[in-house]
């Protein structure tokens, strides 16, 4: 192999210059949260009665073995910007409303025990956006009648 120095290589080679990578979208940050609880194989801790807290003590709820502390652990998200595993973090990071959130990751929402796949349908069906979005969308893509 021969010794080149670097302004030989340069002279030689194609440089491409890449561009960071986009950011992900909001339905991007939801799915990537949902592949990673769908491959979670223990039960997933709930949080507990959040709807008892106030909307900003809700906001420092955390726990161990939650969605929240799955979601902190995956480098993609972490990457992205997710910076802590706090309920009020996961609300502004993946776009969550209170109720969404409550829907989501409250104890009161299950029946037996959450589960990650059971989470991972959950994340994806607000990924998709609710009836009243995809309706909106239906009717955008419609061609108009005349």
């Amino acid at each position: 192999m021969k010794h080149e120095t670097l302004i030989e290589i340069k002279e030689k080679a194609d440089v491409i210059h890449l561009s960071p990578a986009a950011p992900m979208s909001r339905r991007e940050r939801l799915e990537r949260w949902a592949a990673v609880m769908d491959v979670h194989p223990h039960n997933v801790a709930a949080l507990i009665r959040i709807e008892d807290y106030s909307r900003q003590d809700r906001r420092s709820l955390r726990g161990e073995g939650t969605p929240l502390a799955i979601a902190f652990a995956d480098p993609v998200l972490r990457r992205e910007g997710l910076s802590d595993d706090t309920l009020g973090e996961a609300m502004t990071f993946f776009g969550l409303s209170h109720g969404q959130a409550h829907r989501l990751l409250c104890d009161c929402h299950y029946l037996g025990s959450m589960t990650g796949p059971r989470l991972a349908a959950r994340l994806r069906s607000i990924a998709k956006g609710g009836i009243f979005q995809r309706l909106v969308a239906w009717a955008r893509a419609r061609p108009a009648m005349g």
